[in-house]
């Protein structure tokens, strides 16, 4: 299979950490565009880059967005990630550093260098793809596939506003902008990360026969693991490592629904919701492949040579 070309929009992230290590294992990458969420961006551009020093590689890293395009965010996510968004192991500061073009100029400048190649994979709130999207309406019309991790389609979602996910409800009006430009995307949501989540004995036995990837992760997941673990939630979670599986393979999915999605921008209790025309009530171009179960056996395959334990 020949290797896809990918542009990842991320805020890394213990497991924005994990999908950038199977983007370099899996794929060409040909950038990291960097935005604030899991935690602000004066972090979340520095984890990007060591990543970039932990795989030797040569990805360039584009500082974007450090707030979302409205509103200033109800909240963070450094009570998963730890304050620095990397478990807070204290990484000294990384050798490779940040270009000096912002996030959505560089979007558009690699789309336009790549027309029809790039597979877009969405990994944090949406606000450079948005503020990408108001500077050239066409850039849908270059990008190969759009992968999207964000959204719970049946609104069980895991922010303080209870139907909302994280990506979507810290910048709403960046993924409004998203779902209404582009004509068709892979949408990747929280719950079915909860459905394709890891055996952690299993998962812990990954890290153990792997290589300096896997070290670096079991430092960094120590925080988020145990986070998880006083929420209830069993197994090891691996959201945007799943977005990116489906991004890598797309015969990964073994079954989803194309639907009409809108974001609720304006509900007290909704706020950042995303909504799903289940019925095809609305009339409206369906516009969101909703992945809705996964090959769990190959993206495991896929975790684990990221890891460097196959």
């Amino acid at each position: 299979m020949t290797r896809p070309q990918l542009l990842i929009d991320t805020d890394p992230g213990v497991d924005d950490a994990l999908a950038i290590l199977m983007a370099h294992a899996h794929a060409d990458v040909l950038g990291l565009s960097i935005a604030a969420g899991n935690v602000g961006l004066a972090h979340t551009t520095r984890n990007a880059r060591t990543l970039v020093d932990l795989l030797g590689a040569s990805t360039p890293v584009f500082a974007g967005c450090p707030t979302p395009l409205v509103r200033l965010p109800e909240e963070d996510a450094a009570f998963v990630h730890g304050h620095d968004g990397l478990g807070d192991v204290g990484f000294s500061e990384p050798a490779a550093a940040a270009t000096d073009e912002h996030a959505a100029f560089a979007i558009l400048r690699l789309t336009r260098e790549h027309p029809g190649e790039i597979t877009l994979v969405a990994l944090a709130p949406l606000t450079n793809l948005a503020l990408a999207l108001r500077l050239d309406p066409s850039l849908p019309q270059r990008v190969k596939r759009l992968v999207v991790m964000g959204g719970a389609v049946t609104g069980h979602g895991n922010t303080g506003r209870v139907p909302a996910e994280f990506n979507v409800g810290f910048d709403p009006e960046a993924a409004h902008v998203v779902f209404e430009s582009f004509p068709d995307f892979d949408l990747v949501d929280w719950e079915i990360t909860l459905r394709h989540a890891f055996d952690e004995d299993e998962f812990d036995q990954w890290l153990a026969a792997g290589d300096h990837r896997a070290e670096f992760f079991g430092r960094v997941f120590q925080v988020a693991r145990q986070t998880n673990s006083e929420r209830g939630r069993r197994g090891i979670i691996a959201a945007d490592a799943l977005a990116m599986a489906v991004a890598i393979d797309p015969s990964v999915v073994v079954r989803s629904e194309r639907r009409r999605v809108g974001v609720e921008l304006d509900g007290r209790l909704t706020r950042g919701a995303t909504v799903v025309d289940w019925g095809g009530r609305l009339g409206q171009r369906a516009q969101a492949n909703l992945v809705l179960e996964l090959d769990q056996a190959k993206f495991a395959a896929m975790v684990r040579r990221a890891l460097g334990s196959l």
